[in-house]
């Protein structure tokens, strides 16, 4: 097979790879639609390696294809059935085996290039909304970083579970998208004046941090799931003793299979089907063909962008 392949010098080619088999309860998926993710762009800079049993040199988290053959045991789906999942490494390439609890069936009304780009952004936004936050309907949100995948799936989440959801967005450009997807849009020095908040999904980083803590309602969560602005910062701890606050955390590349399959059952219940509705898009900032990683990865290192860059390793197929 094809695959997209990292190199000690931090350089990304496509190469030839043996064909993957699937082993006891996985399945062999050959994938339409494969999305990139910031933990792509550090391991390729050698700051994130795969976790044990993946591919080191094959990035991707996340995909969306067709089962090929299923292996001993895996009874849960049959070939030809469209499927999607997160995993720990290796999606990036023409084939990817996977174990079937990790895996969820692709609505028929969902195109392949928003089933690729959904799983890691909704996995990662539903469990720090619901499973780490348990944001409640009513309760006041405040989502930094929302224009990139997982920020424009966290806007969705929040307004589709009837929160009120205020949003910070850098590029001014993008504003109005993000608002139209159902938040309160602020420039990022502007939060603060528009508190307090029930819930802060941080995605941008350390410098955000105390004013987010002087943000919180009583009783207030902090969910940190990204730290690509800094992983330091100093905190006046007497503030969020005042406010009882709670700062969480959270990662999901290097969960155990029990805890990702036990998320992935929760999406196929509460997420996939509002997708495959429309209720919940995938905002897509642009797609490439396989040969063309390298301008991919640049497209999404570069920044200002509004929702996934996805890569289609088998063409550009629409369903």
């Amino acid at each position: 097979m094809r695959a997209v392949t990292l190199h000690p010098d931090h350089s990304i080619t496509v190469s030839e790879h043996p064909d993957p088999r699937p082993g006891a309860g996985e399945i062999l998926v050959q994938v339409r639609a494969a999305g990139l993710n910031g933990a792509d762009m550090a391991q390729r800079q050698g700051r994130y390696p795969a976790p044990p049993g993946f591919p080191p040199d094959i990035p991707g988290l996340e995909f969306s294809g067709e089962v090929l053959e299923c292996g001993p045991g895996a009874a849960r789906f049959g070939p030809g059935d469209r499927v999607c999942a997160i995993t720990g490494g290796g999606a990036q390439a023409e084939l990817v085996t996977i174990h079937e609890r990790l895996v969820m069936p692709v609505p028929g009304q969902l195109a392949w290039v928003a089933a690729g780009g959904a799983p890691e952004a909704y996995s990662t936004a539903y469990d720090a909304l619901c499973g780490q936050a348990g944001l409640q309907a009513g309760e006041r949100v405040l989502i930094h970083g929302a224009a990139g995948g997982v920020g424009t799936a966290a806007v969705q989440l929040a307004a589709a579970f009837r929160a009120e959801v205020h949003a910070t967005v850098r590029n001014p450009d993008h504003r109005d998208a993000v608002a139209k997807l159902g938040a309160t849009v602020h420039a990022p020095d502007d939060f603060s004046a528009h508190g307090p908040f029930d819930v802060i999904l941080e995605l941008v980083g350390a410098p955000n941090l105390p004013a987010d803590v002087a943000s919180l309602a009583p009783w207030g969560r902090i969910v940190v799931i990204g730290i690509g602005a800094g992983a330091e910062a100093t905190l006046n701890l007497g503030v969020l003793m005042y406010r009882r606050g709670r700062i969480l955390a959270s990662t999901l590349r290097a969960r155990p299979l029990e805890e990702k399959a036990l998320l992935a059952r929760a999406l196929e219940r509460s997420v996939m089907p509002l997708l495959g509705d429309g209720v919940l898009t995938v905002p897509v900032a642009a797609t490439y063909p396989l040969d063309r990683v390298a301008d991919a990865y640049d497209r999404f290192s570069a920044g200002g962008k509004l929702g996934k860059v996805v890569l289609l390793p088998a063409g550009d197929q629409p369903r």
